[in-house]
């Protein structure tokens, strides 16, 4: 069984004066799922290299073809919901510390003092949004397969997700919260998602162009020349993405404050003539209705939040859900018993209200302790 101190690999580039960090997630089996002790090793690594003045900056990158990083620690996250024996949503410390450092990772990454370069290659989703959407530079590929599928296990979009799908044009951040819909390079540049394509095969080029380079003290400047390796050997992105082929008729259905409303329209995409819009309607008819409820009512409440506030509001929903709501159950069906018959409750979405949700936005601490995350910005 491999050692949790493996399960990160970091390595540095030599290449002159500077260095470059690189950081390389090490579960290919589990398409490098993000555990608690592989936050710990990244989060503690990146803030030695912010603090190293021979660091230029930084990579993160993912053991495999198959993918950057598929999500979390969700077999973790289960065990730690049937051991919580009181049903208090604070008397489970795994999900407690997990998702605190995992959203400082994640912050950290927003925040970073240098240039770091996330290589999306492959499947990106879940727990690896949330890595990658911080990132200075984030470079997609031909095999990317970028998702916040959650609405699948009864959970909703976190890691900064309700944040990130909340700035996105009015509408589509709902549809991929709702659907889990998957998007590839071209809809990922189009959405501003990510900033640069290169494909696959190119990346031990551009690694040997890395090393090549020479690099400054100031972080701008090695933004910049990235940038301009990167736009040297840019993918060129032939057809459109099916996303932004729906474009408008994702934006008409998704778009304004009435659930019920969005519900619908989604769920009509099923008659659709394109195979990927009546995949994202079945998704969203076999999901939680509950996650639905949740995913609608935190991208509105993010819209006008600062990334810090949002972190913190997604931590006090997160603890909720291993107590209430879906999260036992959608990830029993999904990855324990794999029989993919969750029994969702609340079953339908007419019973996902607008009072019933508020459940989750309900601080879990003892009275008088304060947020776990209040120092998160400061």
């Amino acid at each position: 069984m491999m050692n949790d101190a493996d399960s990160v690999l970091f390595e540095v580039l030599t290449t002159g004066r500077l260095q470059v960090g690189v950081a390389t997630l090490n579960r290919p089996r589990t398409l490098n799922g993000l555990s608690l002790p592989m936050c710990e090793l990244l989060y503690d690594k990146l803030m030695a290299w912010a603090n190293d003045p021979s660091i230029a900056f930084v990579i993160l990158t993912g053991e495999g073809e198959k993918a950057f990083c598929a999500g979390g620690d969700l077999h973790g996250i289960y065990d730690s919901i049937l051991n919580n024996e009181t049903g208090n949503a604070w008397d489970n410390p795994y999900t407690r510390r997990f998702f605190d450092i995992e959203y400082r990772l994640d912050y950290l990454i927003h925040d970073y003092p240098k240039p770091i370069l996330c290589w999306g290659n492959g499947i990106v989703m879940g727990g690896g949004v949330g890595l990658m959407a911080g990132a200075s530079h984030r470079v997609v590929s031909e095999t990317t397969r970028f998702a916040m599928p959650e609405i699948s296990i009864g959970l909703f979009p976190d890691v900064g997700g309700t944040w990130l799908l909340s700035r996105l044009p009015g509408g589509v951040g709902r549809f991929l919260a709702l659907t889990g819909a998957q998007l590839g390079a071209a809809d990922c540049l189009f959405l501003g998602l990510a900033d640069h394509a290169l494909a696959s095969a190119r990346w031990p080029e551009f690694i040997a162009a890395v090393k090549k380079a020479g690099w400054h003290d100031e972080a701008d400047q090695n933004a910049i020349a990235l940038d301009g390796i990167l736009k040297a050997m840019a993918m060129p992105i032939q057809d459109m993405g099916p996303l932004r082929r729906h474009y408008d008729a994702i934006r008409e259905v998704s778009d304004g404050n009435d659930f019920e409303a969005v519900c619908n329209g989604i769920a009509r995409f099923a008659n659709h003539s394109d195979p990927w819009l009546q995949k994202a309607a079945a998704t969203f008819t076999a999901g939680s209705p509950g996650s639905a409820r949740l995913s609608f009512t935190l991208l509105e409440r993010a819209r006008l939040l600062s990334l810090a506030d949002v972190f913190r509001q997604e931590y006090i929903v997160a603890l909720q859900c291993g107590v209430q709501g879906d999260l036992q159950e959608g990830i029993r069906a999904l990855l324990i018993d794999k029989d993919r018959q969750p029994r969702w409750n609340p079953a339908t979405l007419q019973e996902a209200t607008a009072p019933w949700v508020e459940r989750f936005f309900e601080e879990p601490w003892p009275v008088g302790d304060g947020h776990p995350l209040a120092d998160l910005g400061s």
